[in-house]
């Protein structure tokens, strides 16, 4: 096993490192890297441990993540450099900025606050711990038996898009669905109390999402005193997927000045 995280690399200029969410992949942000790369960035698309491509383990928690990500940038050679994440990943790049502010150039958050969160993904990892990979023969199959638990055709096709060929015959999972259903906890656990980032920093939440709310205002400046809040319209939580237009034009503007 290494230790290396997966990552794809797109365009060259300044370094963008972007960590995606909860049970997500470094796939769901191609698109919107392509465009960071046309202009002018060097766009780390990276999975973080227990998902896509890299490496699994058992401990997964927020100082270990942001710890991944810091010998990531240590093996790239990468001194200063913006970050994006979203939701689980934002908690990551949250902690790795107060972690590492020499190292942090401008951090972007997508669609979480600094605060603790109750568990609230037992039915997708219920639906998930439901597909019977043994009788899988196409996408469509574990479809049919994720669509038992849970109803939602996006919800679905994001968590199916972890689906692949291990054998001609057999399907398996990228990501480590036993640890991470393990750390459910984990994935909730708010900032450390004392953690601080100076640094120019962006929150942005999704108009129809409640994720970050007028409540987390104090909390966010608590930790990110130099925060700015702009919200997405007509968005929800994957804020970059339902609306990437605005989410590219809100970021390049941030990055930019």
């Amino acid at each position: 096993m290494t230790d290396q995280l997966y990552s794809k690399i797109l365009g060259e200029g300044a370094p963008l490192l972007i960590l995606h969410g909860f049970l997500g992949m470094s796939d769901n942000w191609k698109t919107l890297g392509a465009e960071y790369a046309k202009n002018g960035y060097q766009v780390h698309l990276i999975d973080q441990r227990n998902h896509g491509r890299s490496f699994h383990a058992e401990t997964f928690n927020y100082p270990t993540l942001s710890d991944d990500l810091a010998r990531y940038a240590d093996q790239h050679q990468l001194e200063d450099f913006n970050i994006i994440g979203h939701s689980m990943g934002g908690k990551t790049a949250m902690t790795f900025a107060c972690d590492h502010p020499e190292r942090t150039a401008k951090l972007l958050v997508a669609d979480i606050a600094p605060r603790y969160y109750a568990p609230h993904h037992q039915e997708i990892i219920n639906g998930l711990k439901a597909i019977d990979l043994r009788a899988v023969r196409s996408r469509g199959d574990a479809d049919r038996m994720l669509a038992e638990h849970l109803s939602i055709p996006g919800i679905r096709q994001f968590l199916l898009k972890n689906l692949y060929r291990k054998q001609p015959d057999q399907f398996a999972f990228r990501f480590n669905l036993d640890v991470l259903a393990n750390r459910l906890e984990e994935i909730g656990e708010p900032l450390e109390a004392d953690n601080t980032y100076n640094g120019d920093t962006l929150f942005l939440s999704g108009a129809k999402s409640d994720y970050i709310r007028e409540e987390d205002t104090p909390l966010i400046r608590t930790h990110f005193p130099n925060a700015q809040i702009r919200e997405i319209a007509n968005a929800g939580h994957w804020l970059h997927a339902e609306n990437p237009a605005a989410f590219l034009e809100e970021s390049l503007d941030f990055f930019k000045h």
